[in-house]
């Protein structure tokens, strides 16, 4: 069944174009690259991380390859600056504004706020948020000419992935947690055992979902994405109740699910923002217990994002990645090919197709405006 799961997480790719602490960032400049959307070498894109990084194997990671592929295929000039913690935010960001970026990326919703008051600071410089709106200093959204919202609505794929675990497991439980308690990690978790949920209700199951309580929007928190032993801890108790697949919402942290899962046989895991597998590629341990990942394509928006304003054709329209449009979807299945079901992976594709013409509804308390 290699080529459903590939088209899930294939599906639209081609449709998503969008019309240290404190310290100076790293800076490269582009190569001589093509003339791509009216580009030149004379633009230059930036990019801020959320704490965890830009080998992170998750969002920042993701959203970092998107700026290198818009430098390799437009020779513009970039500049990063990595953040550890809360506090890098604004002296990062203001970095890259005194660097002279025309356009400035942020990634995460932690960072909403001090995008929010840097574009209002610097209305002559171009910023792209990812996973948020701009946010003013009390944490509401705002919306500005000079920010470009770029925001997934995971809770769709999450959906597919919860259907997906409720039909693999052995043991009809399986679990999901969080790193923090933000609209961008719940959105996960509320489409994650609503699948499930949905799963036994065509199948007259009782798989339990661990770890969250979509109705009350509580659950499992390791507190932050940076301390994988918080996320080893969890998983092992989730393991040890009986679950047999963990789905981490948690960045860097996920890394501690995947080393308690290969502490076991029959311990899977389902990895989030990008596809785990692939990032994971210098350890076939790790990727022996992968079961799929719940895809958000960053990197392409990102590139696209990018490409547009370097051509001189930016504006702050937010980008919503859907199933439909390919900005969502399950990665592929990899070392489990052969062990789903092919009824299982054939459902999973149909149910795509009916989350994609609403005769499924997915829903979610942080599902983006538009979505």
């Amino acid at each position: 069944m290699k080529s459903i799961t590939r088209s899930l997480a294939l599906v639209g790719a081609g449709a998503l174009t969008l019309a240290a602490c404190g310290s100076a960032p790293e800076e490269t400049a582009g190569g001589g690259g093509s003339d791509m959307g009216g580009a030149s070498s004379d633009y230059k894109a930036c990019m801020v991380s959320d704490a965890g990084g830009w080998d992170d194997k998750s969002f920042n990671e993701s959203s970092y390859n998107g700026l290198l592929a818009a430098e390799e295929a437009l020779g513009i000039e970039t500049a990063t600056a990595e953040s550890t913690s809360v506090s890098d935010f604004e002296p990062n960001i203001n970095n890259m504004v005194t660097q002279d970026c025309d356009l400035v990326v942020t990634v995460g919703f932690l960072l909403a706020p001090a995008t929010g008051k840097a574009a209002q600071d610097n209305e002559d410089t171009d910023f792209a948020i990812v996973d948020s709106t701009a946010q003013d200093a009390d944490g509401n959204p705002i919306e500005l000419d000079n920010v470009k919202p770029l925001e997934f609505n995971t809770a769709e794929a999450a959906f597919l992935a919860g259907y997906l675990a409720a039909g693999t497991t052995e043991t009809g439980k399986v679990a999901t947690y969080g790193g923090v308690n933000i609209p961008t990690v719940t959105i996960f978790m509320d489409g994650f055992v609503d699948g499930v949920a949905h799963y036994n209700e065509v199948h007259g199951t009782e798989v339990e979902a661990l770890g969250w309580d979509k109705d009350a929007q509580e659950g499992s928190f390791t507190g932050d994405f940076e301390d994988q032993s918080k996320g080893k801890a969890v998983s092992d108790e989730f393991y040890s109740a009986g679950a047999d697949i963990v789905m981490p919402v948690a960045g860097p942290v996920g890394a501690g699910t995947l080393a308690s899962a290969k502490e076991s046989d029959g311990r899977m895991v389902i990895w989030v923002d990008s596809d785990g597998y692939e990032s994971n590629a210098s350890d076939p341990d790790a990727q022996s217990v992968i079961l799929t990942s719940v895809m958000k394509e960053m990197g392409t928006a990102v590139e696209d994002v990018i490409t547009g304003a370097a051509g001189g054709e930016f504006d702050g329209t937010p980008y919503v990645g859907t199933l439909e449009n390919g900005g969502v979807g399950l990665a592929p299945f990899h070392d489990f090919e052969d062990e789903v079901p092919a009824e299982l992976a054939e459902e999973v594709e149909t149910l795509t197709q009916e989350i994609i013409d609403g005769s499924v509804v997915v829903d979610s308390q942080a599902t983006p405006e538009g979505a």
